[in-house]
């Protein structure tokens, strides 16, 4: 299993329409590619950095993964929406360990 998380900052006001339309429709994009499980869209309220959302999603394993990145919608959204509207992101990518 891996988790996919990313934290971000949009370009956008916190409260403006622009911010509704972008969580939104991100959500409906990228649940839609087959092999995204479990995804969740987070508010980051932690003051010990200044990013303002979170998505996190699972994939069964590492070639579900790469079909997500590779996949045209996905593909799409970063290009049309993501790099246009997000200021900046942190990406980190989890496994599960094998102990404890």
């Amino acid at each position: 299993m891996i988790r996919h998380t990313v934290v971000f900052t949009l370009k956008h006001p916190l409260q403006s329409l622009e911010t509704k339309r972008f969580l939104h429709d991100a959500k409906k994009i990228l649940t839609g590619i087959k092999g995204v499980t479990h995804f969740e869209q987070l508010r980051q309220v932690s003051p010990k950095n200044d990013y303002q959302f979170g998505f996190s999603m699972e994939f069964a394993d590492q070639a579900a993964y790469t079909r997500y990145n590779e996949h045209p919608d996905h593909v799409a959204f970063v290009r049309d929406r993501w790099i246009p509207e997000v200021e900046k992101f942190l990406e980190i990518d989890y496994v599960p360990l094998g102990f404890g």
